[in-house]
């Protein structure tokens, strides 16, 4: 039996069969092809050259590959047409997929107006991004290659100014940290974001200073706070980010993204633990997951959550009191028979219109003492009572902004829970 023929061959569209096409159908398919095809058919005759020198073709690839809105090249610079900012875009970033460029430009982007509108000083901090040559020099100093990603966030933004040597402007800056901090008692930290360039020198001295420890591994440091020391450490063969704990010079690292989100070296959607994390950071910031608070002066990013599920809020009587608890992975664990971590807990008080007691309204009422129970799983490890919050009876009123009281607890491995009362004195 003899077989069946073949199917035809599916006959290709020829160039003279797309001039065939008229107007609008011809402006779809040039757009359905995409960029670089539309780039290719501009060869191929004078008509087609034409159909793809339409601007609002080059407006709706800028858009849609680079989310771009304007025709400006990748330092804001006004240019004459999308197409030719398109050109200038992709011999800026074609080495890098155009879908991870548009993600990391969005990013910087985002990040960029948040500051502005609500934190200016930290966005004064930031850097004009480095070129390929410079990515290049820091990956010849550092002896291995970047994640992909990584590059990228640095060729948009070079993170924020270096500290140096002169203390005075160090503390300028000190609480100006993108990626904030806490403060609790005499423990403060406050993390900013290092630029290329301090990267590579500090990466250096880590590995001078653990060389038992860390050597043969490609780990760069890319966050470091100016007070109490807190570190975040990338590892570039795999893009995984890691935040140092007290026990670094041995070796701990937390990591800080789950490895499954983690593609460092995939064609389609290439992602590392820094750009994840700085995503996750971001959408708290415009959330108000996490906001700006001020301290002895000083505006910083507070890593105590302002939203529930991670704070709690409960009115009683007209008395609000908020509550929200950090890790604390530098500070150090205590040792013994079963180790602990420290956790910093923020509480915060106040009275939004008039406390009330037995039907009776009063303008005001004060602190008189507090009691806490923490446990650990469902074990209580400390009971504790006593008048006031350090030595201080805030007087709550309207009007008047939370009273903040910050502490901190050491706690075993595990889930574990703060809870308890304050008592107040109306009036």
């Amino acid at each position: 039996m003899a077989s069946p023929p073949p199917p035809p061959e599916p006959t290709p569209v020829s160039e003279a069969g797309l001039e065939s096409i008229e107007g609008l159908a011809l402006d779809a398919v040039i757009s359905k092809a995409g960029s670089r095809p539309a780039a290719a058919l501009a060869c191929a005759s004078t008509r087609l050259r034409a159909a793809v020198a339409d601007d609002s073709l080059w407006r709706r690839f800028c858009a849609e590959d680079l989310g771009l809105y304007a025709p400006v090249d990748p330092d804001g610079q006004l240019l004459p047409s999308f197409q030719v900012a398109y050109k200038v875009w992709l011999e800026s970033f074609g080495m890098y997929p155009l879908s991870l460029v548009k993600r990391v430009r969005e990013l910087w982007g985002s990040m960029k107006r948040w500051l502005s509108e609500n934190f200016p000083e930290a966005a004064q901090t930031l850097c004009k991004g480095v070129s390929e040559a410079q990515l290049k020099s820091a990956e010849d100093d550092l002896g291995f290659k970047l994640p992909m990603p990584t590059k990228l966030l640095y060729r948009f933004c070079n993170a924020q100014l270096p500290f140096s040597d002169n203390d005075e402007a160090n503390v300028r800056i000190s609480t100006h940290g993108i990626i904030g901090g806490y403060a609790f008692y005499d423990h403060w930290v406050n993390v900013h974001l290092s630029p290329l360039e301090q990267i590579v020198e500090e990466t250096k001295q880590f590995y001078r200073e653990f060389p038992n420890v860390f050597n043969g591994h490609k780990l760069i440091l890319v966050a470091t706070s100016w007070f109490h020391p807190k570190t975040f450490i990338l590892n570039c063969s795999n893009g995984e980010l890691y935040v140092g704990t007290n026990n670094l010079p041995i070796g701990e690292m937390l990591p800080c993204v789950p490895k499954a989100l983690i593609k460092p070296t995939d064609s389609d959607v290439p992602q590392d633990g820094l750009l994840l994390w700085l995503e996750e950071h971001l959408r708290r910031l415009q959330n108000g997951i996490i906001k700006t608070r001020m301290l002895m002066q000083s505006r910083y990013i507070s890593l105590y959550p302002e939203a529930p599920p991670s704070c709690t809020s409960a009115v009683t009587n007209g008395v609000k009191v908020r509550a929200s608890g950090v890790f604390v992975p530098e500070h150090p664990q205590t040792r013994g028979p079963q180790r602990e971590y420290m956790y910093t807990y923020s509480i915060r008080m106040s009275v939004p219109e008039a406390c009330m007691l037995g039907g009776v309204y009063y303008s005001s009422c004060q602190l008189h003492s507090r009691h806490w129970i923490i446990r650990s799983r469902d074990r209580v490890v400390a009971d504790v009572a006593g008048e006031g919050v350090v030595g201080q009876y805030p007087v709550l009123s309207p009007g008047r902004d939370e009273f903040v009281y910050e502490s901190c607890t050491p706690l075993p491995k595990g889930p574990g829970s703060v809870e308890g009362s304050l008592s107040f004195v109306p009036g």
